[in-house]
């Protein structure tokens, strides 16, 4: 008899769709499986097509906001019997930028002290990248240099004998400033910058401060200013107070205050190019914010792409080939308190205009970006007698600078 727990078989002639339920179940799951993939899938692509989107619109913003901070001036028609560039092989050109320190009291930020006037030139430098961009120099023009200024402006402003440097800024701004240096240089400006009092103190505050190293105490409290010897940062006014004081370090000298500056800039683009700023990009958009703000410039760098290339190809030149100097001068025979510029000024000024290397004896003073609170290396001042090392320290003393 048949049993009742056995099931009975199949007929014969079932469908042959009739598979076992098992087989359906998993059919089925590995259509769902697959199904929730793809949903994930377009979840994860409509994300980072979002966050894409979302980060190029950032940039976009970023950029036109720092493009709008610039204040761009236009004197290519107020320039005259300009020298001829240079023109070399390669892929990239060597770059000359002509960077004025204004010295105003106009304008919210720029009253730090009693002392007022028409706007000067404060400290006026070159900044060269070689073609190869193996090599920057940035070069220092003593403010107090006895100069035949030619006229400028298309000869709107009349040419004077024997005046001070920045006595150009006063006159003419930076047009006349630029046709001035190119007449007496024979080097090509492809482009300037004009920073104020304001604007330096910005974008020193935005790098969180840069390191100075001072070898006698600093004590000019009446001008804001007490500084213990030693090595540390400074910010705000008291960084603005430290690069423009004269009377109470060294010797009291504007060439002494001009070589502290030369540190003082490069210790700061020390820090510029350190992964300390470059690897954060909140304290990177502060410092371009600020920079921005800061800077008057000529068309050629209105697009702060442009500003951010020359940073990084000072970047890739490396900190240890950036070097700041002073053109070579002498005392004014006819006035102890100007200077003007030595017979080894011509040979600084040919190299940079046929974009050759300047030799040793030409930076002996160099200040490197590498070390920027001394001048050059050690190893870099093995050959000099005990004398010229003498006067190498008492011309960091006298600058304020440690040795």
């Amino acid at each position: 008899m048949p049993r009742d727990d056995v099931p009975e078989e199949q007929p014969s002639d079932a469908p042959a769709d009739a598979a076992p339920a098992r087989e359906e179940s998993k059919g089925g799951r590995r259509k769902r499986e697959r199904g929730k993939r793809a949903t994930v899938l377009k979840v994860l692509g409509v994300t980072v097509l979002v966050l894409a989107l979302a980060t190029a619109l950032t940039v976009v913003f970023v950029v036109r906001h720092l493009n709008g901070n610039l204040e761009v001036i236009d004197i290519s028609d107020k320039l005259q019997n300009r020298p001829e560039k240079e023109e070399v092989a390669g892929e990239q050109e060597p770059l000359n930028i002509l960077v004025m320190g204004s010295d105003t009291r106009q304008g919210a930020g720029n009253a730090i002290d009693k002392e007022s006037g028409a706007e000067a030139s404060d400290t006026t430098i070159l900044l060269h990248l070689s073609a190869d961009r193996r090599t920057a120099y940035g070069i220092s023009i003593p403010r107090d240099s006895v100069v035949d200024r030619p006229a400028c402006e298309q000869g709107a402003i009349p040419p004077a004998e024997n005046v001070m440097w920045n006595d150009a800024f006063t006159q003419g701004g930076p047009a006349c400033t630029q046709q001035q240096f190119e007449q007496l240089t024979g080097v090509y400006v492809d482009d300037f910058i004009v920073v104020d009092f304001n604007g330096f103190k910005k974008m020193v505050d935005a790098i969180g401060g840069v390191e100075v190293c001072i070898p006698e105490t600093i004590d000019d409290r009446a001008h804001g200013i007490y500084l213990e010897k030693g090595t540390r940062e400074v910010e705000g006014r008291e960084a603005l107070a430290y690069v423009r004081q004269r009377y109470a370090v060294g010797n009291g000298s504007d060439i002494g205050r001009m070589k502290r500056q030369q540190a003082f800039i490069a210790s700061m683009a020390n820090k510029v190019v350190s992964a300390r700023t470059l690897a954060d990009p909140v304290r990177l958009f502060r410092f371009l914010d600020a920079a921005t703000e800061a800077l008057r410039v000529s068309p050629g760098l209105q697009d702060v792409q442009k500003l951010a290339g020359v940073g990084s190809q000072l970047n890739g030149i490396g900190l240890d080939n950036i070097q700041f100097l002073t053109i070579p001068w002498k005392v004014d025979p006819n006035d102890p308190n100007r200077v003007v510029w030595a017979p080894e000024a011509k040979e600084v000024w040919k190299r940079i205009a046929n974009d050759q290397e300047l030799t040793a004896k030409l930076t002996t003073d160099a200040i490197s970006a590498a070390k920027p609170t001394t001048t050059k290396t050690d190893g870099q001042h093995k050959t000099e007698s005990p004398e010229e090392k003498a006067d190498r320290q008492q011309a960091l003393k006298d600058a304020g600078l440690c040795g």
